[in-house]
């Protein structure tokens, strides 16, 4: 393809850091594969002037951005609107600039979850069984609530602090008023899984640099999916005993790779393909600079 003109479509990642982030490696290769004039960069920017930011891209030609740490849920204010799943979760990871000028903010970490999930595992349903979710921060908080978006009944969610569970309850139940939320005391966490469909891994455990997750997985029926938001390693101690035992497995690498669909069709004005060879180059691209925790 063609260099950049100065006509190219213009997005970017807003972070600090953002050194390490995968996104410009991610939306360039669809730049160039699709044949579109198009630029992704990756922007540090300081808490101090990120909503001034926010407002002088827009100016400056930027059709949208992505939002990393620490800045989600200072996006989440800053915008002028909010889809469903952003109010939900009380953050922002993708801005679009429409037409006006405006701001909307968008949450996608859930439908990149599900949209993997679906892919990995075509037969798996909402309303199959119980959900037990390891962990109580963003990303669980995302995934949970488009688990129950999607159908789901009933989610226990395990969490090494109890009360951070029990507010991330408080704070999805008037969404999901039919759902049946509990939480469940770390120390439990095996016996939470009798009769689970689905198993999700939202902690830092079992990533690379940090402790293994020590989870007894005698109590989950065989027929459940186990899923991981970590995808460093790519393959997780988790995901490899569950295999062995039979079990639908979902890496995590998918859902990185999903959740930045929606910003492309945006600043793309196509949807971009997910397949093997973004799977490659996103692999390719952790083995020479591994992520930031």
């Amino acid at each position: 393809m063609s260099p950049p003109t100065a006509r190219a479509r213009l997005a970017a990642v807003l972070g600090d850091p953002v050194v390490h982030s995968l996104s410009p490696l991610l939306h360039n290769h669809w730049f160039a594969r699709l044949g579109i004039d198009g630029v992704y960069l990756a922007l540090r920017v300081p808490a101090e002037v990120f909503d001034e930011t926010l407002r002088l891209l827009p100016a400056l030609g930027f059709r949208g951005f992505n939002v990393t740490i620490p800045h989600k849920e200072r996006a989440f204010r800053a915008v002028d609107r909010r889809d469903r799943a952003a109010e939900v979760c009380g953050a922002v990871n993708t801005v679009r600039v429409e037409a006006d000028g405006s701001l909307t903010g968008l949450n996608t970490d859930g439908f990149g979850f599900l949209a993997h999930l679906r892919r990995r595992v075509p037969g798996w349903r909402p309303e199959a069984g119980p959900t037990v979710v390891l962990g109580a921060g963003g990303a669980a908080r995302a995934v949970v609530a488009a688990l129950l978006e999607a159908g789901v009944g009933e989610v226990r969610i395990v969490n090494r602090t109890r009360p951070r569970a029990e507010r991330l309850i408080a704070d999805l139940a008037p969404h999901f008023p039919t759902a049946r939320l509990s939480a469940v005391d770390w120390t439990a966490r095996g016996e939470a899984l009798t009769g689970a469909a689905l198993l999700v891994q939202t902690t830092s455990l079992g990533m690379h640099g940090m402790p293994s997750l020590e989870l007894p997985l005698d109590s989950l029926p065989r027929r459940a999916v186990v899923a991981e938001v970590v995808y460093v390693p790519s393959e997780t101690d988790l995901l490899r005993r569950a295999r062995k035992r039979g079990h639908p497995v979902v890496d995590g690498l998918g859902m990185l790779i999903w959740q930045a669909v929606p910003g492309f069709r945006h600043w793309g004005g196509v949807e971009p393909p997910v397949d093997g060879t973004v799977e490659a180059l996103l692999l390719e691209g952790l083995r020479a600079t591994p992520p930031a925790k």
